[in-house]
């Protein structure tokens, strides 16, 4: 399957659902779902200075990720209360391939599909080989201070990514952390003014 020139080997989706902790049942489960995609990383082996194939091949990439976990989850976009988005590089590529897919581009698509977004997104990136897991970091997509949803997904792929692949992540979800009590702004403290608070 091509998208942007790229060729995709697989879309993987993962759904996490959590109904219990602490020997607690929840009021509403926490779910998350990543989305990813594995597809040929076009500039492996070889330095190339301009990497916009690859910022310009994030939009469609993202927004088809994004598509993808909010329909995971069951739940209209605006529904969505925190997010993140991840890359791992095969070893032939380099962190700097992970960084044109995650950060020119790829949030616009995510925040269309979401109705919004008012907070950085959380990322991360690594150099890996096949099966190498990643912690996907999350936030609240409006207000990154809100301290019951600094969590994270774990994302591994048995056999991604190989060494001239590259396996891209966006994450999705309901909720914070079961049972939050740390303190710190909470959701209905929320303004939405900056992205922080």
């Amino acid at each position: 399957m091509k998208m942007e020139g790229l060729e995709i080997r697989k879309i993987v989706t993962i759904i996490e659902e959590t109904g219990r902790e602490a020997n607690r049942e929840l009021a509403t489960p926490i779910k998350k779902a990543a989305a990813v995609a594995v597809f040929t990383n076009p500039f492996a082996g070889r330095y190339v200075e301009d990497l916009a194939p690859l910022t310009d091949a994030s939009v469609k990439l993202g927004d088809m990720l994004a598509k993808q976990a909010v329909a995971a989850l069951g739940l209209d976009g605006k529904q969505v209360e925190s997010y993140g988005k991840a890359a791992i590089v095969g070893e032939n590529g380099e962190l700097e391939h992970a960084a044109a897919l995650l950060h020119p581009k790829l949030g616009t698509p995510m925040r269309e599909n979401i109705g919004g977004g008012k907070a950085l997104i959380p990322s991360a990136k690594k150099m890996g080989s096949s099966g190498t897991a990643i912690d996907v970091p999350l936030g609240h997509k409006d207000a990154a201070f809100v301290r019951s949803h600094f969590d994270a997904m774990e994302v591994r792929i048995p056999d991604a990514p190989r060494a001239n692949e590259i396996m891209l992540c966006v994450v999705m979800t309901n909720g914070g952390r079961p049972l939050p009590r740390v303190g710190g702004l909470t959701v209905d403290q929320i303004k939405g003014e900056d992205g922080l608070r």
